[in-house]
């Protein structure tokens, strides 16, 4: 990719909910437009192209980056960010959502929702006459997913091409991972005990994106046989929020898919670890990969700022 010379694409007024919806270009060049907006924050040069714009953040889950990096961004970008707690809004339960839709799209410019249900999103986003930002459903964590292309990019000055191993629970992080992945021809190697494979459909769906971009999809059981050749070993938390009655049965699940400094001795010398936060020291990961030389976490977890801060301006611009 390269940051000045950029290609033109028209997100406005568009919904984001899963990545599958956009085109290849499309998340390339919201890549390029984080770089240079990226580096405009690190220089401490602000432009504000949302001046005046509103974005409410409905939160039904909780979440320390996707509140401060959409709220941040709002703000760097001139525009503001109103904190909407679930619970208070009743979405769903006191009012439907379709009227809560119709209700928010009258006084702000964009929703951001981080919830349960991704059939309660794409509600929302039929009935709202505003763009409405998929934070993160039971399904998709898209996102998460151009931080972490634009983390990779970064790190590795490509993405086509590169090998990329995922280790753990097949879920939203997972399938967002893959749809990015495929669309840009990165290759992606899945190891997940069985039962908790990625769903059927995405799955599907992103081998139809690998057939077009030339990448690879394999899923299977052994996480030796994932972190082959990798260039970016990426793991996520065995239980998430609202499975907490299965940790029990989940860390029995997943005996063996912890990444350990034996696991990456298997992996490009040269590897980068990933992982989306918040992680679960001596669960999923160690704290000896988390914090070690490979691991680039911490710029991750950054990069939610920049990339959003990019889909914003696209979707929001005037």
């Amino acid at each position: 990719m390269n940051a000045v010379q950029q290609l033109d694409i028209n997100l406005k007024g568009k919904d984001l909910l899963t990545l599958a919806d956009l085109e290849p270009q499309e998340i390339t060049t919201l890549l390029e437009k984080s770089i240079v907006l990226k580096e405009k924050t690190l220089n401490k040069q602000f432009d504000h192209p949302l001046k005046g714009k509103i974005l409410g953040m409905i939160f039904d889950k909780s979440s320390t980056r996707t509140r401060v990096s959409f709220e941040v961004g709002m703000i760097q970008l001139g525009g503001s960010a109103l904190y909407l707690n679930g619970n208070d809004l009743q979405l769903g339960r006191g009012e439907t959502v379709a009227d809560t839709a119709q209700v928010l799209s009258q006084y702000i410019d964009a929703i951001m929702i981080r919830t349960f249900s991704h059939k309660s999103v794409e509600e929302l986003a039929d009935h709202a006459t505003v763009p409405v930002i998929n934070g993160l459903t039971d399904m998709y964590h898209p996102c998460q997913a151009l931080a972490d292309l634009l983390t990779i990019h970064e790190k590795k000055g490509k993405l086509e091409g590169l090998n990329l191993a995922y280790i753990g629970d097949g879920n939203n992080v997972a399938h967002s991972l893959m749809i990015a992945c495929t669309k840009v021809g990165m290759n992606v190697s899945i190891a997940a005990p069985k039962g908790y494979f990625p769903d059927e459909t995405i799955t599907a769906r992103c081998k139809g994106f690998a057939a077009q971009s030339g990448a690879k999809l394999v899923i299977n059981e052994s996480p030796l046989e994932a972190v082959k050749d990798a260039d970016i070993i990426y793991s996520d938390v065995w239980t998430s929020m609202g499975q907490e009655s299965e940790n029990e049965q989940r860390l029995k699940d997943f005996h063996g898919f912890q990444v350990n400094a034996e696991l990456l001795k298997h992996a490009k010398e040269d590897h980068i670890f990933m992982h989306c936060l918040p992680a679960h020291r001596g669960e999923e990961v160690t704290a000896e990969v988390i914090d070690g030389k490979h691991s680039v976490v911490f710029d991750q977890a950054g990069n939610r700022l920049h990339a959003q801060k990019a889909l914003l301006v696209e979707i929001l611009k005037d």
